[in-house]
């Protein structure tokens, strides 16, 4: 049986784990039918094909995944960013009024249908930089009822299409008005939200962010019980500014990921690692921040797969292309251009709980990008020019980019 379209003549990069490394074949070929990848191998051994693309000995390699960001909010926060020019920490502009609650604001104000415009904007950025599958979270209302609202007005943009999207239900933080009752609006999260939005199948997983000037380590226990109890994985904002021990909780709870990862202790890294827990990280936030560089020698050394987002958001990170971040995690965090590419592919799909995407293999997604050029390393090396490297991007078999 002939396939739909066969890219031919091409250096696949398929990231795929029973081939070792970012598993190249050079002079290799992709079958597609409809959504799927039908078969991948030698050019000379390709199936028939109703059509066929040469890729000119270019790279072919899947879709880019985003694993992490904050794309679902309105108005931005330029101010701080100059702020932190003059010297500014994150943590002195948050207590100073600024920060995620600064977001707020403009956020529950937009409606729906700003919502869902904005979002679809940044969306469009990212697929044309290759982004074929991206993680939304929720967080910038912080009431039971607005963080529905985000839900939802997530889940109108995926039906628009590409790029698949993972929505996750974000515990971002106590908000100024709910910090009088604390414990109360815990057990609202705990008592209804969670249950609410697994009851509606609004999110992948829930996540929340543990840390210094954010919800404390019971505070994260209570929550993240509360998402498996209700049948929904866990992640966590782990150790941007202080290790509280959330990377423990996470691996005992077999959580998806730990992200960030800043500040983490030896024995967090070796339960991340006997867990399976992927880490996250996020060079753009940490760069801008001028935080500390997360320990990625000693990640890397205990075994634990290292994945790259954006984190897009409108304080740290106003970033949709996962190439400037392979950028900044090669010459930042000192990650290798093997690690980078497995980063924003296999791994990051795995940081969302899906084993195909991120890959090109039989029976995973025709989620593909055609680049421009023919060696790895020269995405992330021609940094801040990635839709210039981009020749043709696939989701689900169908061309959102180029004229294939």
């Amino acid at each position: 049986m002939s396939a739909h379209l066969v890219i031919r003549n091409a250096r696949v990069v398929t990231c795929d784990p029973a081939r070792g490394g970012l598993g190249i074949l050079d002079r290799g070929a992709v079958a597609i039918t409809g959504g799927e990848v039908t078969w991948v191998g030698p050019e000379a051994e390709r199936p028939g094909a109703t059509r066929e693309v040469d890729a000119g000995g270019r790279l072919v390699t899947p879709g880019l995944v985003d694993c992490h960001t904050h794309a679902i909010f309105a108005g931005d926060r330029a101010n701080e960013f100059a702020m932190r020019a003059a010297g500014k920490t994150y943590l002195e502009i948050a207590a100073a009024g600024g920060g995620i609650g600064a977001t707020l604001g403009p956020t529950r104000a937009a409606s729906d249908d700003e919502l869902l415009a904005l979002l679809a904007g940044r969306l469009a950025t990212a697929i044309a930089a290759g982004t074929t599958t991206i993680e939304v979270k929720s967080g910038y209302d912080l009431t039971v009822a607005g963080e529905l609202r985000l839900l939802r007005v997530i889940a109108r943009a995926q039906q628009r299409g590409a790029p698949r999207i993972v929505p996750t239900l974000l515990a971002h933080l106590v908000p100024p008005e709910r910090r009088a009752d604390r414990s109360a609006y815990v057990a609202e999260i705990c008592d209804q939200l969670v249950p609410q939005v697994a009851a509606d199948r609004l999110a992948a997983s829930v996540d929340i962010y543990c840390d210094e000037g954010a919800y404390t380590l019971a505070e994260t226990r209570a929550i993240l019980g509360a998402a498996k109890a209700a049948g929904l994985p866990v992640r966590g904002h782990v150790g941007q500014f202080a290790d509280l021990g959330a990377a423990e909780l996470l691996a005992d709870l077999a959580g998806l990921s730990a992200d960030h990862l800043e500040q983490i202790s030896d024995g967090g890294i070796a339960r991340l690692a006997a867990a399976g827990v992927v880490g996250v990280m996020l060079p753009g936030a940490a760069v801008q921040l001028r935080l500390p560089v997360p320990p990625v020698d000693k990640l890397r050394a205990a075994g634990v797969a290292l994945a790259i987002a954006t984190d897009l958001n409108p304080g740290s990170s106003y970033a949709e292309e996962l190439p400037l971040q392979m950028w900044l995690a090669t010459t930042h965090f000192g990650m290798t251009v093997e690690e980078a590419w497995l980063g924003v592919t296999r791994h990051a799909a795995k940081a969302l709980g899906l084993p195909k995407v991120g890959t090109i293999q039989a029976g995973g997604p025709a989620d593909l990008v055609v680049w421009s050029v023919d060696d790895p390393a020269a995405v992330p090396y021609r940094y801040g020019s990635a839709a210039r490297l981009i020749d043709t991007v696939y989701a689900g078999g169908v061309c959102q980019r180029g004229t294939a």
